[in-house]
Formats: C-alpha cells, sequence, structure tokens
C-alpha cells in the first residue's frame, strides 16, 4: 500500500478513533465519580502537619487535601511508619515515641486543622457515611510492629488510636518476624518465619480486629502468618513477582494462598517493584542529567538520609532551588528519555491485570506507597488518580469491576476481619 493511500486512511479513520478516545475518558470520568477510591499506603512527614504547614494546602508532597480533591482520591491510609533498629528496650522507647507523633498528626489534621474537610475512619460504614459527607477519608496504617516493643498491650493502644492494619516488619528482622530484606544473604532470625511473640501478635490482631499486613514479612513469615491466622490477610503495597523479581511483590504461591485465605492484594505504583530493569534504566539516565545541570548551577543533591536530617527552614530551601535544578533538566530528561521511558501507569495496570487473572477480580486492590518511594509516570500524586481509572476502562474494566479493585475489596476484608474478632 502506497503512502498516500495509507495518509488517506489515517485521516478517514481519525475522526472515529477521536470520538471513541472521548467516549472511553468520558466513561472514566463518570466511573471515577461513582466509585469509592481507596489509596491503602501514603506516608507521613510530621513536619507537614503543623498549624502553618498542613495538609489543607497543596504542597509539594504527593498526598495533600488539594491533590486529592483534584485527582478524585476519597481515601488516603496515612502511614505510622518507623524505620527497623536495635532490639532492646532503648530502640523500642524512642521507636514507640516516633509512632505516637504520627498518631498524634494525623488526629490534628482532622481534628483541628480540617475537620471540614477530612475525617478519620475506623470501619467501611464510616468510610461510606464520610464519604457521602463530601469530605475526604484518613484511615491509619502501621508499617512496621517494630515500637510496639515486647508489650503487646501496645497494640490496642494503637487499635485505640485508630490503626486498621499492623505490618510485623519493615526493612529489617523485627522481634516478631524475619523481613523480606533477608532473602538477600538468606540470614534470619526465626528461620525466615515468625518468632514467639510474632505468633503471639497475629492472635491479638485476630482479637482485635487488625488486618495483618503482609507486604513487608518474608515468604516463610508469611506461610507462618496464613497458617495461623483466623481472619483474612492484606498486602498493603505488593505487586506480581511473576512480572517483576523483587523480594517485595508476592509470588503466585503467596497469591493463590491469599486468594484461599480470603485476603486481597494491593497492586503498587513502585517503579521498582513494576518493572526493575525499565526503572534502573530511566533513573541512570534522569540522574546523569540532574547531576551534570546541578553540577552547572552550583547545587548538591542530597540522597534520602541526608534529606531527613535538614530542619524546616533548611528543607524548604533545599526543595526549593532543586526544583529549578529539575526545570532546568526537564527538557532534557524529557528528550533523554525518549529511548529510556519511565516506569507508567500501563506497567502498573499489566501487574493488575495478572493478579486478577491468577487469583480473581475480589482479591485486588490498588496502592500508591506515595511520600515514600512511589509514584509513576501518569500516577506521580493523587492529582492524578483519575488516570488509574481510565487505564482499567481501556483495558475494559466495568464500573462493578473497577469498584472492587478501588476499594470494595479492601472494605469487604476490613468488614471480615472485624466481624472475625467480635466472634
Amino acid at each position: 500500500m502506497s503512502t498516500k493511500i495509507k495518509l488517506f486512511y489515517f485521516f478517514l479513520l481519525l475522526p472515529f478513533v477521536m470520538i471513541s478516545q472521548n467516549k472511553s475518558e468520558t466513561t472514566a470520568k463518570q466511573i471515577h465519580k461513582n466509585v469509592i477510591t481507596i489509596d491503602t499506603h501514603d506516608d507521613i512527614d510530621v513536619r507537614n502537619f503543623t498549624k502553618t504547614k498542613n495538609y489543607t494546602q497543596k504542597l509539594p508532597n504527593q498526598v495533600n487535601i488539594p491533590k486529592m480533591v483534584e485527582g478524585g482520591l476519597d481515601v488516603a491510609w496515612f502511614i505510622v511508619y518507623t524505620g527497623q533498629d536495635s532490639l532492646n528496650i532503648k530502640g523500642y522507647e524512642k521507636a514507640y515515641k516516633n509512632a505516637i507523633s504520627k498518631f498524634d498528626a494525623i488526629h490534628r489534621l482532622t481534628k483541628e486543622y480540617a475537620p471540614g474537610q477530612i475525617e478519620l475512619a475506623l470501619s467501611s460504614d464510616d468510610v461510606k457515611r464520610i464519604h457521602a459527607s463530601g469530605k475526604k477519608v484518613a484511615m491509619i496504617g502501621v508499617e512496621n510492629a517494630y515500637p510496639i516493643g515486647t508489650d503487646l498491650a501496645n497494640i490496642e493502644k494503637f487499635y485505640n488510636m485508630g490503626a486498621r492494619y499492623i505490618s510485623l516488619a519493615h526493612q529489617g528482622h523485627s522481634q516478631f518476624c524475619d523481613s523480606n530484606t533477608g532473602e538477600k544473604d538468606n540470614e534470619w532470625l526465626y528461620n525466615n518465619g515468625l518468632s514467639d511473640l510474632g505468633i503471639e501478635a497475629v492472635k491479638e490482631m485476630n482479637r482485635l480486629g487488625i488486618m495483618i499486613d503482609v507486604s513487608h514479612p518474608s515468604k516463610g513469615a508469611f506461610m507462618d502468618m496464613i497458617k495461623l491466622t483466623k481472619a483474612p490477610l492484606i498486602a498493603s503495597h505488593s505487586s506480581a513477582r511473576s512480572l517483576c523479581s523483587h523480594s517485595r511483590n508476592l509470588d503466585d504461591e503467596q497469591l493463590l494462598l491469599l486468594k484461599k485465605n480470603g485476603g486481597v492484594v494491593q497492586t503498587v505504583a513502585f517503579a521498582g517493584y513494576l518493572d526493575i530493569a525499565k526503572n534502573n534504566a530511566y533513573v541512570k539516565t534522569k540522574k546523569e542529567i540532574l547531576d551534570q545541570v546541578a553540577s552547572d548551577n552550583d547545587f548538591t543533591i542530597l540522597n534520602w538520609p541526608e534529606r531527613q536530617k535538614l530542619n524546616n527552614e533548611e528543607l524548604e530551601n533545599y526543595n526549593s532551588k532543586f526544583a529549578k535544578i529539575k526545570t532546568i533538566a526537564q527538557p532534557k530528561i524529557n528528550e533523554a528519555t525518549k529511548k529510556s521511558p519511565p516506569v507508567d501507569v500501563t506497567d502498573f495496570v499489566d501487574h493488575i491485570d495478572y493478579m486478577v487473572k491468577l487469583i480473581g477480580i475480589d482479591h485486588v486492590g490498588i496502592s500508591s506507597d506515595f511520600d515514600g518511594g512511589g509514584g509513576i509516570s501518569g500516577w506521580n500524586d493523587a492529582s492524578e488518580t483519575l488516570n488509574v481509572t481510565q487505564e482499567l476502562v481501556k483495558r475494559g474494566y466495568n464500573q462493578n469491576e473497577i469498584a472492587k479493585l478501588w476499594g470494595l475489596n479492601l472494605l469487604r476484608v476490613l468488614d471480615e476481619v472485624q466481624e472475625i474478632a467480635k466472634k
């Protein structure tokens, strides 16, 4: 076929393609408005929870109320995260103080700074009631049970402060179980499983009605928990290991067991857990450009631990200067990444597709890990949440299926966990 004929058919079909695309976008917007959208993992920085600087403002971070409103994100699970440290009393006491500071920050947001805009939910009924009122919904998850120490009464204290899921480990083995990080060197504290204290913690969470999060514990610990628990489990932010071989993802055996258990895996929009090779190529290209632009402008790019050491004024000054560096570098990045594109929403939904086909639509959900390393091209903050729904519509998911993925599956598990606790 000649080039002229090809062009003729292209322009002949173009109006129909545009009509179909517009119809798809309209459908996605309506579905997005109709369903409750829940992101099960959003980290927080207590420096963003003050009278003068808080989530009522459109801050540079990935999740805040204005960005939730813009993107149609209804429910954010704010995370009480504490990094792993020494397994001793001093470490536990320090971690406990850190955890309480984050609980307090979330309560300040919902009770003092923005009670008319966002409210804390403790159950699925709360979620539906608050959503119907027009307000955004906050929920609380605990990433790493390390701050609990060895006193299991602290689990109930965290529950009373609003925690509705807890992960027994994070990056490094805790007093409760081994972490996925042990896989790298095959080094374990509890033979790749739960400790005796961890066994009791699982029972206590079942008793209270707290969802058990298996995203960070090791596979062996996962296997111990799924045998022991009386209630469904969740993976609050993990993807499919068959598509991306990272120890933070769940393999097919785990996914099938999670289905049998009645649980749900919340697919995570974390580039390194979706496509390692693609992400590494993009990050390398972007870093080279940013480093060069920074050097040309006498600016030093800090790593995450270095940024964490800055006080509020220093951090704001750093972020302001870094934003200018990014603006200067962006045209070069856009050009260079044509050959090394970033991980995007299509890669993310590939994982959703895979897990839906393997374990069914009732056992898959959505999470971002925003403000904790998450974010991909097309869904890089809460304001872009609609893009996920648009991609799901393109793949042929209907409103009922999208409603399950965006939140109904997670709420169903929460209901079951709390119902089992009553019994």
